[in-house]
């Protein structure tokens, strides 16, 4: 579809910023150059009755193994031989393709990204709602992690079509958030007075509370924050975080979840409509795959990361660390649920409004074992 024509259909359902047509045009002016042209779903009669189809896709974060080993793939491989070459598809990570993760779901919502992938954390500003399922401290582990999406997803589902013109087709997840700290800690307590680089306004949610100094960066500054002294702990992934050298300016690593990275990867409504049926079908059979795929490979990441950091297991993405590793007890446990009901939550009710009470009520409510409060009246 022509982008003037979807710019023309497509109407947000929430009072949409000021500035987006500014950013539509800077992503057509700057982004797209390294896709090979503005992303879109062509098709090229080889017959009447059999089309090919050639699909434009976003991936995610192409350092990471989800999009080199198996996005990437999926798309450039797999999907080609499953439709016997008629659907071939052109993939770039969102971070090579002049895409900011805050922007990734509004370009999907005007059709200029038709098919891409959004880290649902980077949201939070536009639509809290959607981030519900990876609060921090909600999900300590795989399985917690399972149990709230599973529940949430035919809400998540629902608001993504009617509230923002995206149709879902998977739901990835990054490996677990851990905690790489200059200084010895024996628990999250000891986070008490120290600057912790935190990714989202979540994690911020949770370590305040401890007592530590929310301190919000980028992935690729996190390193040089730590070597210079500015963060005394840095909260990511296990495996990123040994990939980029953290081990390596820090001491103790703190391997409890305090959320995950939860990716919402879907199609703009109008271009999904656009494609046949028998390809829509084969999509929507396949992606489930990839996604159970995405989501073991997680959960070894995030053991292996663990062990990459200290030296205590196998290691197959570079030289061990040797990392002191802290786990934690049923006391840590405990205040991370403690915490999530006193300040996680109601932090992300204040955020989202009084609607979202309900929502969290009736889908993770059950699933979290605890009830949102509707926000205090202001006096």
């Amino acid at each position: 579809m022509p982008l003037a024509r979807a710019f023309r259909r497509l109407r947000p359902a929430r009072p949409a910023c000021r500035a987006w047509p500014a950013l539509a045009l800077r992503a057509l002016l700057l982004g797209w150059l390294a896709l090979a042209g503005n992303l879109s779903v062509t098709a090229q009669p080889l017959t009447q009755a059999a089309p090919r189809v050639q699909l434009r896709v976003v991936g995610g974060l192409g350092s990471l193994a989800q999009y080199r080993e198996f996005e990437e793939p999926f798309w450039r491989q797999e999907l080609p031989a499953l439709t016997q070459g008629r659907v071939t598809a052109h993939i770039a990570p969102f971070d090579k393709a002049g895409i900011r993760t805050h922007e990734a779901m509004r370009l999907m919502q005007l059709g200029v990204v038709p098919f891409g992938t959004v880290l649902l954390t980077t949201v939070m500003g536009t639509d809290a709602e959607l981030a519900a399922m990876d609060l921090a401290g909600l999900n300590p582990d795989m399985a917690s992690l399972r149990r709230s999406v599973a529940a949430f997803r035919p809400h998540f589902e629902r608001v993504m079509r009617e509230r923002h013109g995206i149709e879902v087709l998977a739901i990835y997840t990054y490996p677990g958030q851990v905690t790489f700290c200059k200084h010895p800690l024996k628990g999250l307590g000891d986070l008490a007075g120290r600057r912790v680089r935190v990714s989202n306004p979540t994690q911020a949610d949770l370590i305040r509370p401890w007592g530590g100094v929310a301190v919000q960066t980028e992935f690729s500054e996190v390193v040089a924050q730590v070597r210079s002294g500015h963060v005394d702990c840095a909260i990511t992934g296990a495996a990123s975080g040994h990939a980029v050298g953290l081990h390596e300016v820090t001491s103790h690593l703190y391997t409890g979840a305090t959320n995950w990275g939860v990716s919402m990867f879907g199609a703009n409504t109008l271009a999904w409509q656009a494609l046949p049926a028998d390809v829509r079908s084969v999509i929507q059979t396949a992606l489930p795959k990839l996604e159970e795929a995405i989501w073991a490979d997680a959960e070894r990441q995030h053991l292996e990361g663990a062990a990459c950091n200290t030296g205590q297991g196998p290691c197959r993405s570079g030289k061990p660390g040797r990392m002191v590793e802290v786990k934690p007890d049923a006391s840590d446990l405990q205040q991370l649920r403690d915490t999530f009901s006193s300040s996680v939550l109601p932090s992300w009710v204040q955020r989202c409004g009084p609607a979202c009470v309900p929502v969290w009520n009736q889908w993770l409510g059950p699933v979290a074992g605890v009830q949102a409060k509707a926000p205090a009246a202001p006096r």
